[in-house]
């Protein structure tokens, strides 16, 4: 049994990223720490100049679609995560690191709180993981799933476990996955789709963590992107949904071998045994 502390958000996806893996017969969750949603991306919209109408359409289309990805498992699920509610930044304050330190959990994982900051950063060395949703190092930063698809660049959106350092989406690789595609998706459908495997998979990095391997990492890319909050424009979001009304999807499919071998995933030997990409 894996003893585990939850570094989160309070969103659905973070929700049933943390009720999933307390439910799991292998796992036990020691205490969930849930940053609330204070500066979030929809907060940073509304204060923006200019016009914010397509933005907020798009994060509201987005929650909506998250309800119906989520809620009926959350509901079906009892919340062993022992969650505890935090305004965000709080993570990092002397008080919750000496709980988190007295906890005494086999890992801490991180997954959608805020950068996380000394002491707590350095406490837990080589049991820190980290899931950044993105497929670093190709993408970090904000909306590292988001950019690919405006970028008409499917191949990159995924999801990257990794061990947590000072920077941003920069640390010591362990395993990454890549989004299934299907005919008709949408991006929110693209990217809940993938949260749900993403935690299928963190699940298994927790109970079999003893056995994963080293990894060699890969070489730093050199047109890797690097995006900011203030980068979500009403033009990006234009070109999201004109990428997907004109067949970017379809497109995709139909060259996905070429794209993933442009695109190699870091494969843990210690999962690929339930976790191979066709």
């Amino acid at each position: 049994m894996k003893r585990i502390v939850i570094l989160t958000g309070a969103e659905l996806r973070h929700e049933y990223f943390r009720r999933t893996l307390a439910a799991s017969p292998g796992i036990r969750v020691l205490r969930s720490y849930c940053e609330d949603q204070r500066n979030d991306l929809r907060s940073q919209v509304s204060l923006s100049a200019g016009s914010q109408r397509l933005r907020m359409q798009h994060l509201v289309d987005r929650e909506a679609a998250e309800r119906e990805a989520y809620q009926a498992a959350i509901r079906s699920t009892p919340d062993l995560s022992n969650p505890v509610e935090l305004v965000r930044g709080e993570i990092n304050s002397v008080l919750h690191h000496e709980e988190i330190v007295a906890l005494e959990p086999d890992l801490v994982i991180a997954y959608g709180c805020s950068i996380i900051r000394e002491p707590l950063l350095s406490s837990f060395p080589g049991r820190f993981v980290n899931v950044h949703l993105g497929l670093s190092p190709y993408y970090r930063g904000s909306g590292t799933n988001y950019w690919p698809l405006v970028n008409g660049e499917p191949e990159y959106v995924g999801a990257t476990f990794m061990f947590i350092d000072s920077g941003i989406d920069t640390g010591e690789i362990i395993h990454q996955v890549r989004a299934e595609a299907v005919r008709g998706d949408t991006p929110s459908s693209m990217g809940n789709r993938l949260i749900i495997r993403m935690t299928e998979v963190m699940e298994r990095i927790i109970v079999r963590f003893p056995s994963l391997k080293p990894v060699e990492q890969p070489p730093a890319p050199a047109g890797s992107r690097y995006y900011r909050s203030n980068d979500f424009t009403e033009e990006s979001v234009v070109t999201l949904y004109e990428n997907f009304e004109y067949g970017l999807i379809d497109r995709y499919l139909e060259e996905t071998q070429s794209r993933w071998s442009q695109v190699p995933l870091i494969r843990n030997q210690g999962l690929q045994d339930e976790d191979q990409e066709s």
